[in-house]
């Protein structure tokens, strides 16, 4: 990290080094390497992207403009299991808004917020792709479909219980 311009670098950025290897002469990849450090540290911290600008060859500013413009990037940590519930036209007619509201008041959290004990992150997004399934939303990769503020909050209370019984 010898030109790296973070005053507080803190990640372990030996992490990075097969991918930039693999990646910082091709043309292009800059999003392939933006999701693979995301991988590796679950979001994307200001010293990785100064460390990724500088081994690519390019500037702080770009590499934060195409993690700012893709939503599939984080600049935050998130916690234990990320909610993204769907906004997407069907979902919004079949009461997206309602599920929103429940999720939000039993986490005591805010679209883009996590929970003071690590464990939720809540994201919007505008569409999981899963329309006869609305409203839905996903979970670490897990889909639940046709729901209802009581069973987000019900499918939420289930994943606090199974983490209290491990």
């Amino acid at each position: 990290m010898e030109n790296c311009k973070c005053a507080h670098a803190k990640s372990d950025l030996s992490l990075l080094k097969n991918v930039l290897d693999k990646y910082k002469d091709v043309p292009g990849s800059l999003i392939t390497v933006l999701q693979k450090a995301q991988e590796i540290y679950g979001y994307l911290p200001t010293d990785v992207i100064y460390h990724i600008a500088d081994v690519m060859g390019t500037t702080p500013a770009e590499v934060m403009g195409v993690a700012t413009f893709y939503t599939q990037f984080r600049l935050k940590p998130v916690g234990k299991y990320l909610i993204m519930l769907c906004q997407g036209t069907a979902c919004h007619v079949n009461g997206a808004e309602r599920i929103e509201s429940a999720i939000c008041k039993r986490l005591e959290i805010s679209d883009g917020d996590t929970t003071a004990d690590g464990m939720f992150s809540l994201k919007n997004v505008a569409c999981l792709g899963c329309c006869s399934l609305s409203p839905v939303m996903m979970i670490n990769g897990e889909t639940y479909g046709s729901l209802t503020p009581q069973k987000a909050v019900e499918i939420i209370d289930g994943l606090y219980a199974k983490e209290a019984n491990e």
